[in-house]
């Protein structure tokens, strides 16, 4: 479904370049719970960003149903990720300013024009009302993110990353600001989804034991993807 091919991307810090990626190869299956899980600064993010769009590599490509995504112009990349991909970060990243239900809102916003929102919002407003309820957010509909909880703020943050109905969710250290128990349920959430509505994941995470319950686990070394050296527990198998 989604393959990426000897990825190279490196970043300056003042007049140093940094390689992060060195050749990156990966196939993330249709429907499949992928982790990647490797050393703090070894590209984990860089490569969740690569594989969404958020940024291009220096060489190699990005496949999406065997169409090459890296390099199309910047307005179509960003339809893929309004539309294609959903994002969830360890920082939750909500408008302050916005409610929690125009939070997860604003994604279907952005991507109709004037009438078309018109025309649709009861429908979409819908969704989103049920996406929220699905994660226990009913009564927070009118909240503010600085009155939800850190556990409360990324189940809002997934709502959002589903609202436009994304083939592939990105989660980038979904767990990383959560205590033991809160991050557990995320994980439950996103099992959930996997397993029930099909949807394909990709999660980047420094958690082995959250790692190993996910279908597949891939691991960055030196700027390159290598297999895990350790026992995989299929989580759709229990």
């Amino acid at each position: 479904m989604l393959v990426a091919t000897g990825l190279h991307k490196s970043y300056w810090r003042k007049s140093n370049e940094v390689r992060v990626l060195q050749g990156v190869h990966l196939d993330v299956r249709s429907g499949e719970f992928l982790s990647v899980v490797g050393a703090s600064g070894c590209g984990k993010s860089t490569l969740l960003h690569l594989l969404g769009t958020l940024d291009q590599p220096d060489r190699g490509e990005i496949r999406l149903d065997g169409r090459r995504i890296d390099d199309r112009p910047s307005r179509e990349r960003d339809r893929m990720r309004n539309e294609t991909f959903g994002f969830i970060f360890q920082f939750y990243h909500l408008l302050p300013e916005l409610s929690t239900l125009e939070n997860v809102l604003s994604p279907a916003m952005i991507s109709h024009s004037v009438w078309s929102w018109f025309a649709n919002r009861r429908e979409i407003r819908r969704r989103a009302e049920a996406l929220l309820d699905r994660f226990g957010l009913s009564h927070r509909l009118k909240h503010r993110p600085r009155e939800l909880s850190g556990g409360e703020m990324q189940r809002t943050a997934i709502a959002r990353a589903l609202i436009s109905k994304p083939r592939v969710l990105l989660a980038d250290e979904p767990t990383g600001n959560l205590d033991a128990e809160t991050g557990g349920e995320i994980i439950r959430i996103l099992r959930d989804l996997n397993r029930t509505d099909g949807l394909t994941i990709v999660m980047v995470t420094h958690n082995l034991d959250l790692a190993i319950t996910t279908d597949r686990v891939v691991r960055l070394v030196c700027g390159k993807v290598e297999n895990a050296p350790f026992p995989i527990v299929n989580a759709k198998a229990g």
